[in-house]
C-alpha cells in the first residue's frame, strides 16, 4: 500500500520521504508545485494543498498510511482538521502526526496550541496515530550562522532552562520508522506519543560556547531580549508569525524544552545509533 507524506519538500518532510524510500516503502508526496519538487526515483508526486479538499481527496485515494505535517501558517489548525477528516473519510487508519513538544504546556503560543488541539481531535475521534513531539530543531540555526560568524554573538533568546535541540534528519528517520511500523501492522495500532529530543539540553550560554569551540574564538550570548527578537523577525516574516515566535521564546525562558526521563534512551534504541549532537551540526554548517 501507499504512504502519503504531506509537507514533503520541507526540512523534515524530505527526510521522511528519503528514509521511507530507503526502506522500500511506496511513497506518495503531496506538493504545491511539482516542478520544484526533487525526490528519489519511485516517489509518486501529486499536486495539491491542505486547504484544497478535492486535491486532498485525490491524494488520499488508495493511501493506507498518512504522515501529516502542517507548516506554521495562519490557518495551520484548519489545515490539520480538514486533512484528518478527509483521512477518516478515505478509510486511512494509520497516521503519524508531527506535533511539538510541550504542546500542552505552551498553551498561549498559537502554533503550539493549534497542534495540541489537533492531538485532542485525534484522541476524541479515535484515530490510530503516533503523535511525534519534536523539540526545537537544530536546523533553525542555519538562519543565524552569519550573525554568529560576523558579529561574534549567539542571538537566539533560548534562556537558561535549556532546549533539547534535535536534528531534522533524526526526526525524519524516526517518523519513517513509525510510519512503517504502522503500515506493516496487521491491525491499526493504538495512539502513542513520542518526544523527539536531542542528546543534550542546551542553554544560551551552552550554545554560544559550542559555536566558540567550533569557530576557535569567543562567541558571546547577549541575553534574552524577546522584544528585540520579534522586531528582527518582522524583517522577513509577517507580524503575526514574529509575535508567535516571540511568545514561544518567552516560554523557552520560563519552561525550557526539557526531555522526559528515558526519552533519549528510547530514541537511541529506535535508531540503533546515537542521536546527532548540536556540536556536530554546528561543525557541519560552519565547515
Amino acid at each position: 500500500m501507499t504512504i502519503l507524506v504531506t509537507g514533503a519538500t520541507g526540512n523534515v518532510g524530505r527526510n521522511v520521504v528519503e528514509q521511507l524510500v530507503n526502506r522500500g516503502a511506496d511513497v506518495r508526496a503531496l506538493v504545491r508545485d511539482p516542478s520544484k519538487a526533487s525526490f528519489p526515483i519511485g516517489v509518486e508526486v501529486v499536486q495539491g494543498d491542505l486547504l484544497e479538499v478535492d486535491s486532498l481527496r485525490h491524494a488520499m485515494s488508495g493511501v493506507s498510511t498518512l504522515f501529516l505535517l502542517n507548516g506554521v501558517v495562519a490557518d495551520e489548525y484548519t489545515q490539520a482538521l480538514i486533512a484528518l477528516n478527509l483521512a477518516r473519510e478515505a478509510g486511512i487508519e494509520r497516521i503519524v502526526y508531527l506535533s511539538v513538544i510541550h504542546s500542552d504546556i505552551y498553551v498561549n503560543v498559537p502554533h503550539f496550541a493549534g497542534k495540541f488541539g489537533v492531538e485532542r481531535m485525534i484522541e476524541h475521534m479515535g484515530l490510530s496515530a503516533t503523535i511525534l513531539r519534536p523539540a526545537y530543531y537544530m536546523d533553525n540555526e542555519i538562519t543565524i550562522k552569519d550573525v554568529v560568524i560576523n558579529y561574534g554573538i549567539y542571538p537566539m533568546p533560548i534562556g537558561e532552562k535549556g532546549l533539547a535541540m534535535i536534528d531534522a534528519r533524526d526526526v525524519g528517520e524516526i517518523a519513517a520508522l513509525e510510519l512503517i511500523r504502522r503500515e506493516q501492522s496487521a491491525t491499526p495500532l493504538p495512539i502513542n506519543r513520542i518526544n523527539l529530543v536531542g542528546p543534550d539540553t542546551l542553554t544560551g550560554n551552552d550554545a554560544a560556547a559550542i559555536w566558540g569551540d567550533v569557530l576557535g574564538r569567543a562567541i558571546a550570548f547577549p541575553g534574552n531580549d524577546t522584544a528585540g527578537f520579534e522586531q528582527n523577525l518582522r524583517q522577513f516574516m509577517p507580524s503575526w508569525m514574529a509575535f508567535d515566535m516571540r511568545l514561544m521564546a518567552e516560554r523557552f525562558l520560563t519552561d525550557g524544552m526539557l526531555p522526559d526521563v528515558g526519552d533519549v534512551d528510547r530514541l537511541t534504541s529506535m535508531l540503533g545509533r546515537p542521536l546527532r549532537s548540536y556540536r556536530d551540526y554546528v561543525a557541519q554548517i560552519v565547515g
